[in-house]
């Protein structure tokens, strides 16, 4: 059997009696393993469970000792190994059953990571948990791609969203506020963009914003194989598509992202020193 369905006949870790059950949410950052927090590091080093989602990179579950119980809980689109309910009920029962886990998410828990939504299950069920803070993968993209998210000449507000579609069937879509995201002089982050870019760019260019506002995509931010793609809010869309971009990557929008001509190649010069 597995934790899956019978997490419950593990032996409780002998610092925590049965009842006594805490869970760790800990952010692993955009991917590249020396970018975790020294807090977050420590956690995975102690770590005797742990249940872990798709965009947490190998090289950062390589800091889990071998005796460690994994649990691969993630999602991608079109296929879930759990729900989102069900994360929330298998994290309760093995806190309840006395274990000690570490609830190991991709970028920040809090930070289009669905780390509140576990958070509220855990405290409804009065299970005791914390929270470590990981660099969100706006942060890792634009560190890594020389496009800074705020500057004083290009941008006054930095707003991240996501491009996650709602809805079912013909009706799915991403629901944003396509006039907040259009204003000028702010950059724009999209999480989970890559199917809704068409429609992101349409809807933006329809609420005022720029044919030619500059606008990239990050794929696989921080990572080895990490790709940037500049182009223009009108061409991105297609440049996407030609160059076959794949979650995980994130849309960037607004003027700052022409900074990437200047910055971009000193940071892959300088990381490859």
């Amino acid at each position: 059997m597995s934790l899956l369905s019978e997490p419950l006949q593990f032996v409780s870790d002998h610092e925590a009696p049965a009842g006594a059950g805490h869970v760790t949410l800990v952010g692993a950052g955009p991917g590249d393993p020396e970018l975790l927090t020294v807090k977050a590091a420590n956690a995975l080093r102690k770590a005797t469970l742990v249940l872990y989602d798709n965009l947490v990179s190998k090289a950062v579950l390589e800091l889990v000792p071998a005796s460690a119980d994994r649990v691969y809980v993630g999602k991608v689109s079109g296929h879930h190994s759990l729900s989102q309910n069900g994360i929330i009920e298998l994290m309760v029962r093995l806190a309840k059953g006395g274990r000690r886990l570490v609830r190991l998410k991709g970028g920040d828990p809090y930070v289009f990571g669905r780390g509140g939504e576990e958070a509220q299950g855990l405290a409804a069920a009065g299970i005791g948990f914390d929270v470590i803070p990981g660099i969100s993968a706006a942060q890792g993209a634009a560190a890594a791609s020389g496009i800074p998210l705020t500057h004083r000449d290009h941008a006054e507000a930095l707003v991240f969203a996501t491009g996650h579609l709602r809805g079912e069937g013909d009706a799915r879509g991403a629901e944003l506020d396509w006039v907040q995201l259009a204003r000028p002089r702010q950059t724009v982050v999209i999480y989970m963009g890559v199917a809704t870019l068409p429609t992101v760019s349409a809807q933006l260019q329809a609420h005022g914003l720029a044919a030619d506002t500059p606008a990239a995509i990050v794929e696989r931010a921080t990572l080895p194989d990490q790709r940037s793609i500049v182009g223009t809010l009108a061409t991105l869309p297609e440049l996407a598509r030609r160059h076959d971009v794949r979650a995980p990557a994130l849309i960037m929008i607004g003027t700052v992202v022409s900074l990437h001509a200047e910055l971009g190649g000193a940071v892959r010069a300088s990381a490859g020193a």
